[in-house]
């Protein structure tokens, strides 16, 4: 088996997809090894393991819509886009959604996977309780103020396997999206703040080989006055006059409305849409979260080393993501700015290019998303999060015998074995 990007083979001896709960407990309980898998979303060996890897996606489905509370429960290997329709139809909404509504519910929230949005906290922020297989094959179920429960949302699959999760929902809305092109960096440097307050939902794309962004993309959620009118020009940016493609060059079909037409908010806040793969996973993907007063210095230090970027990247993106109180969320304790990059799918081509960015974003105590490609040292990740060493209490508390710690985990993490 191979990851979605297939720069990963995993190492397990044996894959399970377990058609009941009973059946998940009785694995866990017998295995010496264990991690789960979801839809393989990620660009690193964090899911790997030489024993048992589990996908929950066999799991009896689960899908219960509380208006009245406003909530809607879901098994834990549902991907986004296979119950937000439903979510629609029932008056409700999530605040926010990843790029891609393929991915699935518990592997993005454990990884801190993230929309966009000055205040939008990333895809955990909205997990209120979560059920989860232990150690021993023991249920656990919390809820958000229990002990440990910040610790237990983002975490890396280190407590043991998530079975179903309860989000938080809000009132429905409709978003219209629009695409603006040829920004010059120095105009974004100096609106910065004005620019990713333009829309709900802001991204801004940019191959890092000129002086101008390549595309910014404005998800503005439709109020009591209705739509907008997206004039041609904005801050010295033009309206695109057709559909784009994050990536230049590559056809748009897969991509949401960008006409500015309203429509519900499940099929605009993501880039890519659920019936269309939105690549051949030909990349490889690194991001790295700073704090938002740090943004423009941030994106001024990754200027400056350009030209050891750019031959190895396709495109990169910029999002502002709300801070929340979740111990391993790249947005834990500060309001963050995330710059993403869709790498070439060559790791020695990667690797100059990788190694410029963390240089550059070093001196901006700059957080890796977990699950994508980076080179943080163990020690500098460490002093990045002031509750990390409460997660790895918490992750031997749950897993004294270190069960679903693999050698990623080991690497980065001192608990247990």
């Amino acid at each position: 088996m191979r990851n979605w990007a297939g720069n990963v083979t995993f190492g397990a001896e044996r894959v399970h997809t377990p058609s009941s709960l009973d059946e998940l407990s009785e694995l866990v309980a017998a295995g010496s090894a264990v991690r789960a898998l979801g839809t393989g979303h990620s660009f690193n060996t964090i899911a790997d393991t030489r024993g048992t890897l589990v996908s929950v996606a066999g799991l009896p489905r689960v899908l219960e819509i509380d208006g009245e509370a406003g909530t809607v429960t879901v098994s834990a290997g549902l991907r986004f886009g296979d119950f937000t329709t439903a979510l629609h139809r029932a008056g409700l909404a999530l605040h926010n959604l990843g790029s891609l509504p393929h991915i699935s519910v518990a592997g993005a929230c454990a990884t801190g996977t993230h929309g966009s949005g000055n205040g939008n906290g990333n895809l955990a922020s909205a997990v209120r309780a979560l059920e989860l297989v232990t150690a021993d094959g023991s249920v656990v179920r919390l809820r958000r103020g229990d002990p440990g429960f910040d610790g237990a949302v983002v975490s890396l699959g280190a407590l043991g396997v998530v079975t179903r999760l309860t989000l938080d929902a809000v009132p429905a809305y409709d978003i219209q999206q629009s695409v603006y092109e040829g920004m010059a960096h120095d105009r974004l440097r100096d609106r910065f703040d004005e620019v990713m307050a333009a829309a709900y939902s802001v991204s801004v794309f940019t191959d890092w080989r000129a002086d101008r962004v390549t595309r910014i993309w404005l998800k503005r959620r439709v109020g009591a006055d209705g739509p907008q009118t997206a004039p041609p020009q904005w801050l010295g940016a033009t309206l695109a006059d057709g559909p784009r493609h994050p990536v230049p060059g590559v056809p748009p079909e897969y991509c949401t409305d960008q006409s500015g037409r309203p429509g519900p908010w499940h099929a605009r806040l993501p880039h890519f849409r659920l019936e269309f793969t939105p690549s051949n996973g030909d990349e490889l993907q690194s991001e790295y979260f700073v704090a938002r007063g740090d943004a423009v210095a941030a994106f001024d230090a990754l200027d400056r080393v350009r030209e050891r970027i750019a031959p190895a990247v396709q495109i990169g993106e910029i999002r502002t993501v709300a801070a929340d109180g979740l111990w391993l969320s790249p947005a834990h304790g500060r309001e963050a700015v995330a710059f993403h990059f869709t790498w070439v799918p060559d790791e020695e081509a990667v690797a100059p290019a990788l190694r410029a960015v963390e240089e550059a974003l070093a001196p901006f105590d700059a957080r890796p998303h977990w699950g994508k490609v980076f080179r943080t040292d163990p020690e500098t990740l460490r002093g990045l999060y002031g509750r990390y060493a409460d997660f790895e209490r918490l992750a031997g508390e749950y897993d004294p015998a270190g069960k679903f710690r693999n050698d990623w985990m080991r690497r980065y993490f001192r608990t247990g074995r």
